[in-house]
């Protein structure tokens, strides 16, 4: 869920280190590229197995922490935590900073949406697989409505897919900023979204990452718990966006955000007329 603060920047920011071959450019961008894409399978196909199977571990390798009774759920709250606190940081002034840093000879700017996209796909990796479970499942489906639970969960899976492809598809999976370095170019953002799912509601993304959470067929109460609070940060989270899309596309923004419901859409027989700025 890259967000568009990746997008503030100036000349300064894009600009490559001169002495830099074009050879040592690409070296880097595919280097880049390869972490960030393989990153980005493994912490999906963990979050996948992890939110199918309740968070049980089952038949998942996972990092053996050695924890019991209240320093479990406490190890499991600090986990659930990094995701949107850090997620969120690194898209300020400090944590964009900060991922500049992150790679050699002035690239690391250009190369922010990989750096974003490749830390997000650890954060969410080290979510799943340093999970201590609390406890046996407490409800798993059978038969017949096993197979409408998966079926449900493959389809939000396909939900997510499609708002990613409608967000920008190489904003989202991080390949815009290692392809720009490759070219030697800056990093063209996406505009305003308002086609696809960004048409029934402004923020599918969230609302798609939301659904996953709450479909997968096995229910404990650590499922719940990644539920619970990753649903509360799919409903915050986007408001500091939205200020952000305000100021940079100031009418165009409103007018859309006056047509379009913020997080749950609206039938179409409840759509408003759209109100002029």
């Amino acid at each position: 869920m890259t967000e568009i603060a990746l997008r503030q920047r100036g000349p300064r920011d894009t600009a490559l280190d001169p002495s830099l071959s074009t050879l040592a450019r690409r070296v880097i961008a595919g280097t880049y590229g390869l972490v960030n894409h393989g990153s980005f399978v493994v912490a999906v196909a963990a979050m996948a197995w992890g939110l199918y199977h309740g968070m049980s571990q089952e038949g998942v390798p996972h990092l053996q922490v050695g924890l019991e009774g209240g320093w479990r759920w406490l190890w499991n709250a600090l986990l659930l935590l990094q995701f949107p606190l850090i997620h969120s940081w690194l898209l300020t002034a400090r944590g964009r900073r900060f991922m500049a840093r992150l790679a050699p000879f002035g690239t690391g700017r250009t190369l922010g949406a990989t750096i974003y996209t490749t830390l997000a796909s650890w954060q969410i990796l080290f979510a799943f697989s340093a999970w201590v479970p609390i406890g046996k499942a407490s409800w798993s489906p059978e038969g017949w409505l096993l197979h409408a639970w998966q079926v449900l969960f493959a389809g939000c899976w396909l939900f997510l897919v499609k708002a990613l492809k409608d967000g920008g598809m190489t904003l989202q999976t991080g390949s815009l900023g290692w392809m720009a370095l490759w070219k030697g170019e800056r990093p063209r953002f996406p505009g305003l979204r308002t086609q696809g799912t960004f048409a029934a509601c402004r923020q599918p993304i969230y609302l798609a990452f939301a659904s996953l959470l709450w479909t997968g067929p096995v229910w404990t109460a650590d499922h719940l718990a990644v539920a619970g609070l990753w649903t509360v940060y799919c409903l915050v989270g986007p408001i500091h966006k939205e200020r952000r899309f305000q100021s940079m596309y100031g009418d165009a923004f409103i007018t859309y955000k006056s047509r379009i419901p913020y997080f749950v859409p609206r039938l179409k027989g409840r759509s408003r007329t759209p109100q002029r700025p």
